[in-house]
């Protein structure tokens, strides 16, 4: 249960400002309209929060810490229960698409906002340099090795770029564009997750192994 008062209030100005920002970008949004949204006063925000990309960076960085953490966690799971030998390509892969699971599975509607930001980030020269270094690009190193012993007759330029390919992919797919939906008449849909997560594991391996060798 979440605390009443300040609290209360303070998580409503994130929630607020993740779904706008999610939606209109970081340039598209105001802090009055983040504070209608959240039925408080500008200055409590401001109060709360600082500037507008001061709340910015608050907003992203309140999931990709547990994000970012879950993730290094699983793999390393995956790591020691492989025991001596390397885990496999699928579970790599399985980790680094964990954001699609948690959009999926959690029941907070906050999770499918944040995945919308988070390709948004992703997709900016500006902001991925700013806000991806201390957070996510500083775990990528664990999930390069993982790939190395995986596939060891790969050379360590194409797992860079088999790497970058699998996170574009990623940031559409967080995106929600609805394309998909209009392209395929409704038989495929932007924010069914759960039917990205279980295509893209196999789709990326083979990939992987296509470029890297088996």
């Amino acid at each position: 249960m979440k605390n009443k008062g300040k609290g209360e209030k303070s998580e409503r100005i994130l929630d607020t400002a993740e779904e706008l920002f999610a939606l209109h970008g970081y340039d598209g949004v105001t802090m009055r309209q983040i504070s209608t949204g959240a039925d408080v006063d500008v200055a409590l925000a401001n109060y709360h929060f600082g500037k507008k990309l001061d709340l910015f960076y608050a907003v992203f960085n309140r999931r990709a810490d547990l994000l970012g953490a879950t993730r290094r966690e699983l793999l390393l799971a995956n790591q020691q229960k492989a025991g001596d030998k390397p885990q496999t390509l699928e579970q790599i892969i399985e980790a680094f698409l964990l954001p699609l699971k948690f959009a999926q599975e959690t029941g907070d509607p906050g999770w499918k906002n944040y995945m919308a930001l988070l390709a948004y980030v992703m997709t900016s020269p500006i902001w991925n340099k700013r806000m991806m270094t201390d957070n996510f690009d500083k775990r990528v190193g664990e999930f390069i090795e993982a790939l190395k012993l995986a596939l060891p007759k790969a050379k360590e330029e194409d797992i860079h770029w088999c790497y970058h390919y699998v996170s574009g992919a990623l940031a559409l797919t967080l995106a929600q564009t609805g394309r998909i939906d209009r392209l395929s008449g409704g038989k495929c849909l932007s924010s069914d997750f759960d039917a990205a997560y279980t295509r893209m594991i196999p789709f990326v391996a083979a990939g992987f192994r296509e470029v890297c060798g088996k």
